[in-house]
């Protein structure tokens, strides 16, 4: 139960949030699974091609502007690496630590 506290926090910041969407929540829980897959590590890098199939989003496009709003809006902080063998930065900003 412990584990699920990050996407617990993230919907109680959200819960007022009128800019978030559906696919925000998708691509923010399937960089918390990307995270617990590496060790609860903080923060991971990612390529959108590793999210966008745990998310189920169909477009890059669509993937890079939800991260790019959740960085903006500061659930997240997101430093994109633009170089092939190296993937983006992202930081968790709620409960980062397994153990909360």
């Amino acid at each position: 139960m412990e584990k699920i506290k990050p996407l617990s926090d993230f919907f109680t910041a959200i819960e007022k949030d009128y800019r978030i969407s559906p696919m925000h929540i998708a691509i923010y829980a399937a960089l918390l699974q990307f995270r617990s897959v590496k060790g609860f590590i903080n923060p991971i890098f990612v390529f959108s091609s590793e999210i966008i199939v745990i998310a189920k989003v169909s477009s890059a496009n669509t993937y890079h502007k939800c991260v790019q709003e959740l960085h903006q809006y500061g659930y997240i902080k997101y430093k994109p690496s633009f170089k092939k063998n190296r993937g983006s930065e992202v930081h968790f900003l709620f409960s980062v630590d397994a153990d909360n």
